[in-house]
């Protein structure tokens, strides 16, 4: 019995393992819907497409099965795009179907009319129109193929009227999804094994390609009496009950995870792509192993260069390497690690009654969410306070905008992930600009009845951008936000809002806010001169922040410089 095009391609996708889709429905894609709508996939309806992409790779991080976004020609589908950029950037397994014009206006520069095939083959691993109705099938299968076993976005382009055209759809194509297992071969190994041996003092920097790796790590580093420090990215996967960790390189890490890396004669980074050169070890001899050979050598001058796994790499590795005795280096890092962890409690601690830190918000935060609670946060400083305030544990998942790095993410990810995992607590730590960029989808959560938890960090600005600007020496401008009530504006929406200015008040609505049973908002009005200090502070960013004082002085902004002062220097 023959099919449309648009129940091929809905059965293709279920049969993938999609359980949801996401966006919003209209002309092109009007059968597509109607197909969904007979099926056991749930359309979730979002207020803008960014948010549906979101939400599709924060469900798909989370899961690592897939989901699909559905956009109408022209503007509907590229909508879609920097939240499909966001999710390929993840490797969250994404498949959206664009849709264009009817195939008899296609060419004559039709109203709404979009090439989306140059527009996604940028950043996609599959890109493809079906072009002829025998291809449903094979192009969806092969579609969601890609985005399972590359990780990340597949795109599927679908003329309107297409949908209608029938065929018998007899050929059976399926998915598959191996799990080859890779190594160097015995020489390369060998040629590593003598560089560890060689070296008096070893770390590790392992990232989120490593993320199968942690028992393999920590038998490595048992071994040779090496640190390990991680990528932000790999936090939740190799940080918890790891004797070795010493943290995270780089602006947004620790002062031991970089100097872990400063400190040895050899660093093996493990499945790590980090791309900032200046927080590599200069004039130090790094092995890099990777899975992708492109990936040698990118972000840094190696070594040595070698492809594999990073689990099955170091299982074998293990075994070839002598024990090492001297544990000074390993001591050393660690000991700086316990001192990093009290640094962070301590910036946590609220002394002022008149303000609230947003470390103490983050340190409450972690002390107060479930223990398999997940996490997600937007770009900026709620990423920071993300990623150096709430602990890992084993049970907790993670995910921010690392690579991408974009605004707006937050939210819709979460509601993504709520979604899949309707039973844990899902938290959205957001940030008042990236909030408002995307606010008419906390509609969508009362709508899709999402039981999401979002807690706000109003500082009246976009708080990142302005500590860029000072740190340069810039008198900041244009950083500012007139901000509502956000408390007022989800009772408005429909959910329940909490509303904190003193830091006494905020255990109490915190509580309050968690046990909500339905979507809920919690607004809290944090210090907006709050500096994210790195790990180690140059003497260009103290000349710099000295320069902002001058300037501000200058430009009749004194009171900021006292500011600036008593909220990070004084406290």
């Amino acid at each position: 019995m023959s099919k449309n095009v648009a129940q091929i391609v809905v059965d293709a996708l279920e049969k993938a393992g999609a359980k949801r889709v996401y966006g919003i429905p209209g002309d092109t894609i009007n059968h597509f819907t109607t197909a969904v709508a007979k099926s056991d996939l749930r359309w979730i309806g979002v207020r803008h497409e960014e948010a549906g992409a979101f939400a599709a790779g924060g469900e798909s991080y989370m899961t690592g099965e897939l989901s699909v976004c559905a956009g109408t020609c022209g503007p509907g589908s590229l909508h879609f795009v920097n939240g499909i950029y966001e999710s390929h950037r993840n490797g969250a397994p994404v498949v959206l179907i664009a849709s264009d014009v009817a195939r008899t206006e296609s060419g004559f520069n039709f109203p709404q009319e979009v090439d989306q095939k140059k527009i996604y083959e940028q950043h996609s691993h599959f890109c493809e129109y079906i072009s002829h109705p025998s291809q449903a099938r094979r192009i969806v299968t092969k579609a969601a193929q890609a985005a399972l076993t590359k990780k990340g976005v597949a795109v599927v382009i679908v003329n309107g009227d297409m949908f209608t055209e029938t065929d018998d759809d007899a050929m059976d194509w399926q998915v598959h999804r191996p799990h080859p297992v890779c190594r160097p071969n015995d020489t390369e190994m060998a040629e590593l094994a003598a560089l560890v041996d060689g070296a008096a003092k070893v770390s590790v920097y392992a990232g989120i390609g490593a993320r199968d790796a942690r028992e393999e790590i920590m038998d490595f580093c048992k071994k040779v009496k090496a640190p390990m420090v991680h990528t932000t990215r790999a936090k939740e996967f190799l940080e918890p009950d790891n004797p070795y960790n010493v943290g995270v390189n780089g602006i947004l890490g620790n002062k031991a995870g970089v100097e872990a890396l400063e400190d040895a004669d050899l660093v093996i980074t493990l499945g790590c792509d980090f791309a900032y050169t200046q927080y590599y070890p200069d004039a130090k001899k790094i092995a890099q192993i990777d899975i992708d050979p492109t990936h040698l050598g990118r972000r840094s001058a190696i070594h040595l260069g070698l492809v594999g796994d990073a689990k099955t790499t170091m299982a074998a590795l293990v075994p070839l390497v002598a024990e090492k005795s001297d544990e000074s280096h390993l001591e050393a890092q660690l000991t700086q690690w316990h001192e990093d962890l009290q640094g962070y409690e301590k910036e946590g601690e609220e002394s002022d009654p008149s303000l609230i830190h947003p470390q103490f918000v983050a340190n409450m935060l972690d002390d107060k969410a479930a223990d398999d609670a997940i996490i997600v946060s937007d770009a900026g400083t709620s990423m920071v306070w993300m990623l150096r305030h709430v602990r890992a544990n084993g049970k907790r998942r993670f995910l921010n905008t690392l690579l991408h790095g974009t605004m707006a993410s937050g939210m819709p990810q979460a509601m993504g992930a709520k979604l899949a995992y309707p039973d844990r607590q899902v938290i959205a730590m957001c940030g008042d600009g990236s909030l408002t960029m995307l606010m008419g989808d906390l509609l969508t959560l009362v709508q899709e009845d999402v039981a999401l938890k979002l807690l706000v960090f109003h500082n009246n600005s976009f708080g990142f951008v302005e500590m860029e600007q000072r740190v340069e020496g810039l008198v900041d401008h244009f950083t500012g936000l007139h901000n509502p009530d956000f408390a007022k504006l989800a009772e408005a929406c429909g959910f329940a809002g909490w509303h904190v200015e003193t830091a006494d008040a905020l255990a109490p609505a915190m509580d309050a806010w968690l046990r909500h049973d339905g979507p809920a908002l919690l607004d809290v009005k944090v210090n907006q001169m709050e500096l994210v200090m790195p790990p180690k502070i140059e003497a260009s960013q103290v000349a710099g922040t000295a320069l902002f004082g001058v300037k501000a002085v200058l430009d009749g902004r004194a009171r900021e410089v006292v500011d600036l002062l008593r909220n990070n220097f004084l406290r």
